[in-house]
């Protein structure tokens, strides 16, 4: 049973390497559930020993339809991730009626040799999941990261399971989205290759003077002086409950 945790810096991939995390995917921008982080960051987590490193391909947050000029992004980003010291490389993508696009799938894959290669979880945006793994394990992916076409992977655990059995050991199945110490038993038990989780706290930043009158992102609703950090505790529970 691998773990993997979602990471935003380059500090929170030192804490997954300290507590005995196997993997970190490494993405920027988490308000946009994940775009691909900067070249220095990726060099910079690279240098961290004994830990595997996914990199988020992905050139912008919202749905999974991709332009050519975005496509032409992706395939770049790939070559520079492996050469900032990726091992894998994480990415989705769609056709407009909701179906794995696999032969943009497939290009991708062909663009990442050497590198493991993750499907995310686009796949849960799909119309016919079942149909998604297929496809996605025809495309030649390493791995499928999914909560099973749900929200949460404890809610979309039936579809997960049936992943698991779809691929007969042609594709390994992770599990992710609201992973935490209370669900990780019930989802290492049905077969997964690997857990993965953010394990996010948040803490409030340090900046003594904060101007009222501006929000940078555009929304008061959102606490731009809070940071965000890994719960360390949560991530030794979820270690610990997957070793029994």
């Amino acid at each position: 049973m691998k773990t993997e945790l979602c990471a935003y810096s380059v500090d929170a991939c030192r804490v997954a390497q300290r507590l005995g995390v196997n993997r970190v995917e490494l993405c920027a921008s988490p308000a946009e559930g994940g775009v691909t982080p900067s070249i220095a960051t990726i060099e910079r987590v690279a240098q961290i020993d004994n830990l595997d490193l996914s990199v988020m391909i992905r050139p912008r947050g919202g749905d999974f339809l991709y332009s050519d000029d975005e496509f032409d992004t992706m395939l770049l980003d790939i070559e520079r991730a492996r050469a900032a010291g990726a091992t894998g490389v994480v990415f989705g993508i769609l056709t407009a009626d909701g179906r794995v696009d696999v032969e943009r799938t497939r290009m991708l894959v062909e663009a990442s040799k050497g590198l493991e290669t993750i499907f995310h979880r686009a796949v849960d945006m799909t119309e016919y999941y079942e149909q998604a793994v297929r496809d996605i394990i025809a495309a030649g992916c390493t791995r499928i990261l999914t909560s099973g076409g749900y929200d949460k992977a404890i809610d979309g655990i039936d579809n997960i399971r049936r992943a698991v059995e779809l691929s007969r050991g042609r594709i390994e199945i992770m599990a992710g989205s609201g992973v935490v110490a209370t669900n990780a038993r019930a989802l290492a038990d049905v077969g997964v290759d690997a857990l993965h989780f953010s394990a996010k706290r948040m803490v409030a930043g340090e900046m003594k003077y904060r101007n009222p009158r501006i929000s940078m992102g555009g929304s008061a609703a959102v606490d731009e002086y809070a940071l965000r950090v890994v719960d360390e505790n949560e991530v030794n529970e979820i270690l610990n409950l997957i070793k029994l």
